[in-house]
């Protein structure tokens, strides 16, 4: 792995940055005659990051969601949420989204993963609730290494109203937490979405985040070949190809649905 890359994706004015997406989040919640935002904080870096971006001049525009289901949710990623809820003052509400799970799982037939992708779903569907509500703005708290590869559940936490740190690779977005001052412990927290037990991103990818990142930053940003890419990033090419084919194979979930059309 060229380490020479890495500091190319991480070498970045995030003061400049953190100014933009305030300032961005501030404009959608004007131009779209809204109230405020409300995201769901999960105790991860993503969500994190929102949070502390929002506790300034959006702290009294901001409402978050900590929902985890207390069969399979870590009892410290609920720490870690209300941990960053004392740090920033934001308002927020606690739901344990497991009896509702629970209720669903009574009419539908066992599957690990499609029940997974269930609790990304339940928890949107909460947020678009309380956003309802509120006439509030969802939060997407998708990065830039995820998107691109399709690591989101599609209408779950793939869905929302204004995406702000989606332009950022997951190793930007650690060094923008380091700047907000977010704690090292959140920063260097394995990432996952804890659909199910024990899930982590990097164990279920089977390729660490320095590598995707890495990957996703020559072929996208750099526009590179996949044999230029191998030799500039000196990972293997099996690497490249399986980083390549999961941004074909999500293609869908970046896209509006398909339209048949009838002229």
């Amino acid at each position: 792995m060229n380490q020479e890359i890495i500091d190319e994706i991480t070498n970045q004015d995030y003061s400049s940055i953190t100014n933009k997406i305030e300032k961005f989040v501030s404009e959608q919640i004007e131009k779209n005659h809204a109230k405020g935002v409300i995201l769901g904080l999960s105790g991860g870096i993503d969500s994190a990051v929102l949070a502390y971006v929002c506790r300034g001049k959006l702290k009294e525009k901001t409402l978050a969601l900590i929902m985890p289901d207390t069969s399979i949710t870590p009892k410290i990623e609920t720490e870690d949420a209300l941990k960053i809820i004392s740090l920033t003052g934001i308002e927020y509400k606690l739901i344990d989204i497991h009896p509702i799970i629970n209720e669903y799982s009574m009419y539908l037939e066992p599957n690990e993963k499609s029940r997974g992708n269930l609790r990304a779903r339940i928890r949107t569907n909460i947020l678009y609730y309380y956003a309802n509500i509120r006439n509030y703005l969802v939060l997407g708290s998708s990065d830039k290494s995820e998107y691109l590869i399709g690591y989101f559940t599609k209408y779950g936490d793939g869905a929302s109203d204004i995406t702000p740190i989606i332009s950022l690779y997951k190793l930007q977005v650690r060094e923008i937490a380091r700047h907000l001052g977010i704690s090292e412990k959140i920063v260097s927290k394995k990432s996952s979405p804890h659909l199910w037990k024990e899930h982590e991103a990097e164990k279920e990818l089977g390729i660490q985040y320095e590598e995707i990142d890495s990957i996703l930053y020559c072929m996208f940003d750099k526009k590179l070949t996949i044999d230029e890419t191998e030799k500039v990033t000196q990972i293997d090419r099996t690497t490249i190809e399986k980083i390549n084919q999961l941004n074909k194979d999500s293609e869908h979930k970046r896209m509006l649905p398909a339209k048949l059309e009838t002229e």
